[in-house]
């Protein structure tokens, strides 16, 4: 979608700093990138034909996808999303209802990257740069040994 879209979907993206990091494509979504599989799109919707981890309820909860995540790729939930040596940090963000609506993986720099739907992947300085209306805020963080 380019700059413009981005920066109209995310008002405080480019105050906080991103760049995009690749070209926009469907062929996978930010529940799969969170775990850097860029083969498929994840979600709990598997009537649509989407990947799905078998055993993980398939609803927008926050607790499904903290199952999902655990069963997934071994991460453990976690009080802080601040950048430690060793680990992997991923945050949940949830609307104003509860519904889980994006994943960010935190990169080895300690800035996050996020897939933007099927916009463009992008590297963001901080989780508040994709916080607002679109995804609403960070609900969760886990973090797995890398």
């Amino acid at each position: 979608m380019g700059v413009a879209a981005i920066e109209k979907a995310f008002p405080k993206i480019r105050k906080e700093g991103y760049k995009i990091t690749s070209q926009e494509t469907a062929d996978y979504n930010c529940f799969a990138w969170a775990v850097n599989d860029t083969t498929q799109w994840w979600s709990p919707d598997t009537g649509s034909g989407y990947y799905w981890l078998d055993g993980i309820p398939e609803t927008l909860e926050v607790t499904s996808f903290v199952k999902l995540y655990q069963s997934a790729g071994n991460f453990l939930p976690c009080p802080t999303h601040q950048f430690e040596n060793g680990f992997e940090k991923i945050a949940i963000y949830a609307d104003a209802k509860g519904s889980v609506t994006h994943v960010a993986r935190q990169l080895p720099s300690g800035a996050w990257t996020s897939k933007l739907g099927d916009w463009e992947d992008i590297q963001h300085e901080s989780l508040a740069a994709i916080e607002g209306q679109f995804y609403g805020k960070v609900a969760q963080i886990m973090k797995r040994f890398v």
